[in-house]
Protein backbone atom coordinates (compact mmCIF):
# COMPACT_ATOMS: atom_id res chain seq x y z
CA UNK A 1 0.00 0.00 0.00
CA UNK A 2 3.18 2.41 0.87
CA UNK A 3 4.15 1.82 -2.53
CA UNK A 4 1.10 3.14 -4.43
CA UNK A 5 0.70 5.99 -2.74
CA UNK A 6 4.22 6.80 -3.11
CA UNK A 7 4.21 6.39 -6.67
CA UNK A 8 0.98 8.82 -6.53
CA UNK A 9 2.21 11.20 -5.36
CA UNK A 10 5.67 11.02 -7.66
CA UNK A 11 4.00 10.51 -10.76
CA UNK A 12 6.18 12.65 -13.46
CA UNK A 13 4.12 15.60 -14.19
CA UNK A 14 2.05 15.40 -17.05
CA UNK A 15 2.66 19.30 -18.08
CA UNK A 16 6.70 18.60 -17.60
CA UNK A 17 7.50 18.71 -21.39
CA UNK A 18 11.21 17.61 -22.64
CA UNK A 19 12.67 19.50 -25.63
CA UNK A 20 10.96 17.11 -28.72
CA UNK A 21 7.85 18.06 -27.05
CA UNK A 22 8.19 21.41 -27.09
CA UNK A 23 9.44 21.49 -30.66
CA UNK A 24 6.58 19.01 -31.91
CA UNK A 25 4.29 21.89 -30.91
CA UNK A 26 6.25 24.29 -32.45
CA UNK A 27 6.29 22.27 -35.78
CA UNK A 28 2.20 22.24 -35.03
CA UNK A 29 1.96 25.73 -34.61
CA UNK A 30 3.88 26.46 -37.87
CA UNK A 31 2.03 23.91 -39.55
CA UNK A 32 -1.52 25.37 -38.54
CA UNK A 33 -0.06 29.26 -39.60
CA UNK A 34 1.46 28.06 -42.90
CA UNK A 35 -2.11 26.26 -43.66
CA UNK A 36 -4.42 29.19 -42.37
CA UNK A 37 -3.12 31.24 -43.74
CA UNK A 38 -2.59 29.97 -47.61
CA UNK A 39 -5.87 30.44 -48.80
CA UNK A 40 -6.27 33.45 -47.55
CA UNK A 41 -3.18 34.27 -49.37
CA UNK A 42 -4.28 33.47 -52.58
CA UNK A 43 -7.18 36.02 -52.54
CA UNK A 44 -5.46 38.57 -51.22
CA UNK A 45 -3.17 37.84 -54.45
CA UNK A 46 -5.83 38.74 -56.67
CA UNK A 47 -5.83 42.00 -54.77
CA UNK A 48 -1.77 42.39 -55.34
CA UNK A 49 -2.50 42.24 -50.81
CA UNK A 50 -0.24 40.68 -48.99
CA UNK A 51 -0.34 39.67 -45.02
CA UNK A 52 0.11 42.95 -44.09
CA UNK A 53 -2.98 44.70 -45.59
CA UNK A 54 -4.94 41.31 -44.58
CA UNK A 55 -4.03 42.07 -40.54
CA UNK A 56 -5.12 45.79 -41.52
CA UNK A 57 -8.30 44.67 -43.13
CA UNK A 58 -9.06 42.38 -40.17
CA UNK A 59 -7.96 44.61 -37.42
CA UNK A 60 -10.03 48.13 -38.69
CA UNK A 61 -12.87 45.42 -39.20
CA UNK A 62 -13.19 44.13 -35.97
CA UNK A 63 -12.73 47.56 -34.43
CA UNK A 64 -14.44 50.37 -36.21
CA UNK A 65 -13.25 53.51 -35.48
CA UNK A 66 -10.13 52.34 -34.37
CA UNK A 67 -6.88 54.99 -34.77
CA UNK A 68 -4.02 54.79 -36.61
CA UNK A 69 -1.84 54.80 -32.72
CA UNK A 70 -4.32 52.09 -31.62
CA UNK A 71 -3.59 50.23 -34.73
CA UNK A 72 -0.01 50.32 -34.88
CA UNK A 73 -0.18 48.90 -30.76
CA UNK A 74 -1.94 45.87 -31.75
CA UNK A 75 -0.03 44.90 -35.08
CA UNK A 76 3.65 45.66 -33.53
CA UNK A 77 4.70 47.47 -37.03
CA UNK A 78 6.86 50.58 -38.05
CA UNK A 79 4.31 53.82 -38.52
CA UNK A 80 6.40 53.78 -41.62
CA UNK A 81 4.94 49.92 -42.42
CA UNK A 82 1.92 51.03 -41.86
CA UNK A 83 1.48 54.24 -43.89
CA UNK A 84 2.49 52.25 -47.34
CA UNK A 85 -0.03 49.11 -46.52
CA UNK A 86 -2.83 52.05 -45.13
CA UNK A 87 -2.29 54.22 -48.11
CA UNK A 88 -2.94 51.64 -50.30
CA UNK A 89 -6.00 49.92 -48.58
CA UNK A 90 -7.22 53.75 -48.51
CA UNK A 91 -6.31 55.00 -52.17
CA UNK A 92 -7.64 51.21 -53.90
CA UNK A 93 -10.97 52.50 -51.38
CA UNK A 94 -11.05 49.04 -48.78
CA UNK A 95 -10.46 51.62 -45.87
CA UNK A 96 -11.89 55.16 -45.06
CA UNK A 97 -10.21 57.53 -42.66
CA UNK A 98 -12.26 60.15 -40.69
CA UNK A 99 -10.71 63.18 -39.33
CA UNK A 100 -11.89 62.37 -34.58
CA UNK A 101 -14.01 65.29 -33.82
CA UNK A 102 -12.51 65.49 -30.10
CA UNK A 103 -9.12 66.02 -31.07
CA UNK A 104 -8.04 66.56 -34.96
CA UNK A 105 -4.89 65.44 -35.00
CA UNK A 106 -6.44 61.93 -34.75
CA UNK A 107 -7.44 59.62 -37.75
CA UNK A 108 -10.33 56.90 -37.39
CA UNK A 109 -10.44 54.04 -39.70
CA UNK A 110 -13.43 52.02 -41.08
CA UNK A 111 -14.14 49.75 -43.64
CA UNK A 112 -15.63 50.57 -47.09
CA UNK A 113 -18.43 48.03 -48.48
CA UNK A 114 -15.78 46.99 -50.63
CA UNK A 115 -13.01 46.76 -47.25
CA UNK A 116 -15.97 44.80 -45.42
CA UNK A 117 -16.87 42.27 -48.73
CA UNK A 118 -13.12 41.35 -48.42
CA UNK A 119 -12.49 41.12 -44.98
CA UNK A 120 -15.85 38.84 -44.68
CA UNK A 121 -14.32 36.24 -47.47
CA UNK A 122 -11.41 36.29 -46.01
CA UNK A 123 -12.60 35.26 -42.12
CA UNK A 124 -15.47 33.28 -43.44
CA UNK A 125 -12.55 31.18 -44.91
CA UNK A 126 -10.11 31.02 -42.25
CA UNK A 127 -13.29 30.24 -40.19
CA UNK A 128 -14.54 27.41 -41.63
CA UNK A 129 -11.11 25.84 -41.01
CA UNK A 130 -11.06 26.83 -37.54
CA UNK A 131 -14.71 25.45 -36.87
CA UNK A 132 -13.63 22.57 -38.59
CA UNK A 133 -10.74 21.96 -35.99
CA UNK A 134 -13.20 23.17 -33.18
CA UNK A 135 -16.06 20.49 -34.59
CA UNK A 136 -13.19 17.85 -34.57
CA UNK A 137 -11.44 18.67 -31.18
CA UNK A 138 -14.37 19.05 -28.53
CA UNK A 139 -15.30 22.41 -26.07
CA UNK A 140 -12.90 20.80 -23.57
CA UNK A 141 -9.98 20.73 -26.41
CA UNK A 142 -11.21 24.03 -27.41
CA UNK A 143 -11.07 25.83 -24.47
CA UNK A 144 -6.92 24.52 -23.61
CA UNK A 145 -6.57 25.09 -27.37
CA UNK A 146 -7.56 28.78 -26.25
CA UNK A 147 -5.57 28.63 -22.51
CA UNK A 148 -2.52 28.03 -24.50
CA UNK A 149 -3.06 30.75 -27.01
CA UNK A 150 -3.35 33.19 -24.75
CA UNK A 151 -0.91 32.01 -22.79
CA UNK A 152 1.78 32.60 -25.80
CA UNK A 153 0.90 36.12 -26.03
CA UNK A 154 2.60 39.15 -24.58
CA UNK A 155 0.75 39.57 -20.86
CA UNK A 156 0.29 43.00 -22.34
CA UNK A 157 -1.76 42.11 -25.15
CA UNK A 158 -3.79 39.61 -23.75
CA UNK A 159 -6.82 41.60 -22.68
CA UNK A 160 -7.42 42.39 -26.77
CA UNK A 161 -8.19 39.04 -27.87
CA UNK A 162 -11.69 38.98 -28.37
CA UNK A 163 -13.30 36.53 -25.88
CA UNK A 164 -16.30 34.69 -27.47
CA UNK A 165 -19.69 35.48 -26.70
CA UNK A 166 -21.45 33.18 -24.28
CA UNK A 167 -24.48 31.64 -26.15
CA UNK A 168 -27.87 33.48 -25.49
CA UNK A 169 -31.11 31.52 -25.50
CA UNK A 170 -33.35 31.65 -28.42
Amino acid sequence: MADSSFRAKHRANPLFLRDAELRQAMELLFFAYRDFTQEADAILTDYSFGRAHHRVIYFVGANPGITVSELLQILKITKQSLSRVLGELINDSFVHQRTDKADRRRRRLYLTAKGADLERLLTDRQSQRVAGAFRAAGAEAVEGFRTVLRGIINEEDRQRVARPARPTAV
